[in-house]
């Protein structure tokens, strides 16, 4: 999980992210108050290199965190969870 692009940001970032193997993946936003605003991605996706935008027109400046989670589609025992932190300016 690579750090999103630009940051700060105002209003639209991009998150990248590889996977090793085919993986139901889910990345959420959340805002400092650990609440959920957004869910960007709740699927399986196929191994490689991939990316996501978060588009903060209707969101207030601040800090707010995305968290990435993984499960191997072949080995469900394979997981992967991180939290990065980023900043929008408005």
């Amino acid at each position: 999980l690579g750090q999103n692009y630009p940051n700060p940001f105002n209003p639209v970032t991009k998150i990248e992210y590889a996977l090793p193997v085919p993986a139901l993946v889910r990345l959420d936003i959340y805002n400092i108050l650990g609440q959920k605003v957004e869910s960007l991605i709740n699927g399986i996706q196929e191994a490689g290199y991939q990316s996501a935008e978060w588009h903060a027109m209707n969101y207030a400046s601040g800090v707010y965190f995305y968290r990435m989670e993984a499960v191997s589609v072949a080995d469900p025992s394979k997981t992967f969870s991180q939290v990065k932190k980023m900043l929008l300016v408005k």
